[in-house]
């Protein structure tokens, strides 16, 4: 929805013309024709588009600074409103200096009439406008995985014929999945912008697509739109610090102008005003409980950063962590979840479903478990971020390498039943399921024209970009194996639209991918999870099991981690469960309607 109010034409483009010479280079004389109207015509100002995410504000169309602070300072719970365009922050931020800030992110151009489209068609994606309310959904979706804010997908399809709103999403070809979302907003629609310009918004790539050049194909198909409509630019706003983002961008000819955005100080956007929380850089895990302690006013000290160790103080009360692990969790809890196979006849003893499992020693009764069970998985007794395993274990050969290299980790090794079925983590904090989600092992797409090798890599960089460095797929004998496992070696060219496992272990610090099912529990899995947490007796834990669905009862429990990372799980309130914990009178009722005990 366009806001607007209107003033007589006359005034208006003086107004128009004067404030858009100011915040960009144009020339007084073509500012002044391009803001030439009809006589008697009216001029809209005070614009704001509604954008889903929030109010897309256009400075320059408010004639009084004042106007423009009080539409910022009503910006609903959980919108995050921007006010673009704006000439002098410094003055706008006087006025309600402890109300807004001035947001840390360039303004970048591109010229249309310098852009030259790229030969190159997008290979195993497409992009194209939103069609279905399913589309929707899964660009919502997606903007949950990146931490951006949310947008209603009624929203999105009640928008997406709106002249001043275009609306693209990049469709995986050979499953029909939206992979990617941007938004365009055509300013001559919006408010007849004398300057005949476009900006680009929330561009949002699925972090675990398996295709390298979304973004890039998503950015040019929308300035090609632009130009197609006759706009003179495409706008768009960046963080500061995306090195990788402003590199793409320059790499298609956008160029930074002296454009500055002003926001009102939310818990949204906290990190950008608030600075730095701690001098010392904390790993994604560490650093989210760091941050949500001190939004509660936690005092937090920083022992060792490279190991996530940190201290909580509040009141009195003072608590050592390691990331997820606390004082609260005691040796004898850590020890049961370290050994395996203490995990799992603790389970068994409780009437959980566990898989049947040896230690591996006397080969001739190794053979004789894997012919019993036909595939088997082999792991080391103690170990964690799926270090030494080896999924799918099938023959005598495959069977004695993957104990050697299970014994690499540790000295004992467990042979257990391959569980059919999907990877299901539950994090189990107070004794109460937190969030779920199901791991998948990490598998590359062919192009036709990269080796396995190379796509491994691809995905490898995009994996730990996207994770800030915690998953990347090894190159070891491991994903050797399951790549011939697939029929293809290293060095073979994936055919175009194929998709080869390249590992069969889904841990997300080998590559593996995360999603999260929290809503689609069965009863059976949470009632398992809490009762496993409870026999160990351990406040915080994440549960592995194998599933055939995360709505079915059917289940195996696989091992028990102390140690979860809970960065893993957003926007599944993890991290404020983890503190309510450690500190419960600093809690804020939060809780979701579902107890999920």
């Amino acid at each position: 929805m366009i806001q607007a109010a209107r003033v007589p034409a006359q005034r208006r483009v003086r107004n128009v013309s004067e404030r858009l010479q100011r915040h960009t280079a144009v020339s007084v004389r073509e500012s002044s024709r391009q803001g030439e109207r009809r006589q008697g015509e009216d001029w809209p100002v005070n614009v704001s588009i509604d954008c889903g995410w929030g109010q897309l504000i256009f400075a320059h169309t408010f004639t009084d600074a004042q106007a423009l602070v009080q539409v910022l300072r009503e910006e609903p719970s959980g919108r995050r409103d921007i006010a673009f365009y704006v000439h002098e922050p410094h003055v706008l931020l006087a006025k309600a200096p402890q109300a807004l800030f001035l947001d840390p992110s360039h303004t970048y151009r591109l010229q249309m009439s310098g852009y030259r489209a790229s030969r190159r068609r997008p290979k195993g994606f497409a992009v194209r406008r939103l069609r279905t309310l399913a589309d929707a959904q899964a660009v919502n979706d997606i903007y949950a995985a990146r931490g951006m804010v949310q947008v209603e997908p009624s929203f999105l399809w009640g928008n997406r014929m709106k002249k001043h709103l275009t609306f693209l999403v990049a469709e995986d070809m050979a499953t029909g999945k939206v992979v990617a979302a941007v938004t365009g907003i055509d300013h001559v629609n919006a408010f007849k912008d004398p300057e005949n310009g476009s900006s680009l918004w929330s561009l949002a790539v699925d972090p675990q697509t398996a295709y390298p050049g979304v973004g890039e194909a998503m950015v040019r198909h929308l300035a090609e739109h632009f130009a197609a409509r006759g706009r003179a630019y495409m706008d768009l706003s960046v963080m500061h610090d995306n090195d990788q983002a402003i590199a793409l961008y320059e790499k298609l000819g956008f160029q930074r102008v002296p454009v500055f955005a002003v926001k009102i100080k939310n818990t949204i956007n906290e990190r950008l005003f608030v600075g730095p929380p701690v001098e010392e850089k904390l790993n994604p895990y560490a650093m989210l409980l760091v941050d949500e302690a001190r939004r509660r006013g936690i005092g937090v000290e920083v022992l060792d950063a490279e190991g996530g160790f940190f201290r909580l103080i509040h009141g009195g009360r003072s608590i050592l962590c390691r990331e997820s692990l606390s004082e609260l969790t005691t040796a004898v809890a850590m020890s049961r979840c370290d050994d395996k196979a203490v995990t799992r006849r603790l389970m068994e003893k409780a009437g959980l479903r566990v898989p049947a499992q040896r230690t591996a020693g006397d080969l001739e009764a190794d053979i004789a478990f894997l012919k019993e069970h036909g595939a088997v998985v082999v792991k080391p007794a103690r170990g964690e971020q799926g270090r030494g395993i080896s999924v799918d274990v099938r023959g005598v050969e495959a069977l004695k390498s993957a104990i050697e290299l299970a014994r690499r980790t540790c000295e004992t090794v467990l042979i257990e039943e391959l569980v059919k079925g999907d990877d299901l983590r539950l994090v189990v904090i107070g004794f109460k399921v937190v969030a779920a989600a199901m791991r998948r092992p990490p598998c590359v797409t062919g192009t036709g024209q990269h080796t396995v090798e190379q796509l491994i890599e691809k995905l490898s960089r995009r994996r730990a970009a996207a994770t800030g460095g915690e998953s990347h797929i090894p190159m070891d004998l491991e994903t050797e194996r399951c790549v011939m496992m697939g029929g293809y070696e290293l060095d073979s060219i994936l055919p175009e639209g194929e998709t080869l496992l390249v590992r069969k272990t889904a841990n997300l610090h080998t590559g593996g991918t995360i999603h999260d099912v929290t809503d689609r529990l069965h009863p059976k899995l949470v009632e398992a999870a809490v009762k496993a947490a409870r026999e160990i007796d351990i406040p915080v834990v994440g549960m592995d099991f194998i599933v055939t669905r995360p709505e079915e009862p059917d289940y195996a429990i696989i091992e028990a981690n102390e140690r979860p990372g809970l960065a893993n799980h957003e926007p599944q309130p993890t991290a404020e469960r983890f503190i309510d914990l450690l500190f419960p009178q600093t809690a804020i009722d939060r809780w979701p309607p579902k107890d999920m005990r």
